[in-house]
């Protein structure tokens, strides 16, 4: 088994060194890449901060010279992540493990977001503590606060970064490893107020002998599926929950940026797509929602949730911004309209019922999609059992069709 250490040699080298030798003494090989760009190595790496810049099309005289500490981190976590990701397809690299401050952070998590879920990734941090968010993005990396500095070793970073190392070890030497049975897998995005939905659609899904992987639509769920779709992962998707868009458009905090919904239609797979929770927009506590709103309609999901709903001229947007991504697609495509309300919270009776929004938000996606997108309208709610398991056997239908569907 092998681990990757990255790191700035000319700053940290002793502490990762210190992690270096801990793996080596639990019989583990290690790889230590060298990411520092201002002075010289405490000790001779595997793979140089020369090889490393060069790997992102610079050089490292040249970032020494330009002094300019936000391109070199730039630079070196591009290269990183191009020497890695190398490593992991000639099968050199069994997992990645990183210690230092924001700088090293930056470039070592750049490098770990490179790889595939599932390979084992560590990150020992200053930064750990805090919004993690930039260095995790939508992966599967760990992120183990130092608690102190690391800027030398001591009884407390000792202690830490041989944790580390050792929760390294466990992960890449475990004999136990995870069975995975080969089935078509479907992915799905859920919020709270559609989560009845996806229940009955996923237990649907699963009794036709698929697998499933559900998707918290809070802005990195959203990319994680996007990112696994593009990993061929997943094959085909239940968008049940297109609330991120909502938050993109309005300025909410949970948006998953502008390529969500994309990576289905790219890569010609199987998708069925509805409108879930696209009455709210997502903010935190309600002293938080930016003062330009105060006039607007909220609910107050919980003391660090705040909801506020969509109006028609945003949810008329919102179709149309749907309906193109939809178009754009080169595999089947569905769309599946909810009549009596796209969330909990938008049914009659209910805080966000408004009707007048949602058929704004109807009849844009009506008027924008084209003949190649199939549409699905319901007489029913979002969470209503017939709608969820009209939309998973319309999934089911296409990837049946597609010659994707369990045997």
């Amino acid at each position: 088994m092998s681990v990757v250490v990255v790191g700035t040699l000319d700053t940290k080298g002793e502490e990762i060194g210190f992690a270096r030798d801990v793996l080596r003494a639990q019989g583990v090989d290690v790889h230590v890449v060298d990411v520092g760009v201002m002075g010289e190595p405490e000790f001779e790496p595997d793979t140089g901060a020369d090889a490393v810049a060069a790997a992102a099309d610079a050089s490292l005289d040249g970032l020494r010279d330009a002094a300019d500490r936000g391109e070199a981190v730039e630079v070196m976590g591009e290269g990183a992540a191009a020497v890695v990701s190398r490593m992991y397809e000639a099968g050199e690299l069994d997992g990645a493990l990183g210690l230092g401050g924001s700088g090293n952070t930056s470039i070592a998590t750049a490098a770990m977001r490179a790889l595939p879920v599932g390979v084992p990734k560590l990150m020992v941090s200053t930064m750990a503590s805090g919004d993690t968010e930039p260095y995790v993005g939508a992966t599967d990396i760990a992120m183990l606060y130092s608690v102190a500095d690391i800027e030398g070793l001591n009884q407390l970073s000792r202690q830490v970064i041989a944790n580390a190392a050792l929760a390294m070890v466990g992960m890449v030497t475990n004999d136990s490893a995870v069975e995975v049975e080969e089935r078509p897998t479907i992915g799905i995005t859920m919020f709270g107020v559609t989560t009845p939905c996806v229940q009955t659609a996923r237990e649907y899904l699963e009794s036709r002998g698929y697998e499933t992987i559900v998707f918290h639509a809070t802005g990195t769920g959203g990319r994680a599926m996007e990112n696994l779709v593009e990993e061929g992962v997943i094959d085909g998707v239940l968008d049940v929950t297109t609330t991120e868009w909502a938050d993109e458009l309005v300025g909410g905090v949970l948006s998953a940026g502008p390529d969500r919904l994309d990576a289905a239609g790219k890569a010609g797979i199987p998708q069925v797509v509805s409108t879930g929770a696209l009455d709210m927009v997502n903010f935190g506590p309600r002293d938080s929602v930016p003062e330009r709103f105060d006039e607007r309609l909220f609910h107050v999901h919980n003391p660090q949730v705040t909801l506020m709903r969509t109006t028609s001229a945003e949810c008329a947007e919102l179709g149309e911004i749907v309906a193109e991504k939809l178009n754009a697609a080169t595999g089947p495509t569905a769309l599946a309209l909810p009549l009596d309300g796209v969330s909990m919270l938008d049914v009659a009776g209910e805080r966000f019922h408004d009707p007048e929004a949602d058929a704004a938000l109807f009849d844009a996606l009506r008027r924008g999609v084209s003949d190649d997108v199939e549409v699905i309208e319901a007489d029913a709610a979002v969470n209503d059992d017939e709608f969820a398991r009209t939309i998973a056997a319309k999934l089911d239908e296409y990837m049946r069709e597609a010659g994707v569907a369990p045997e």
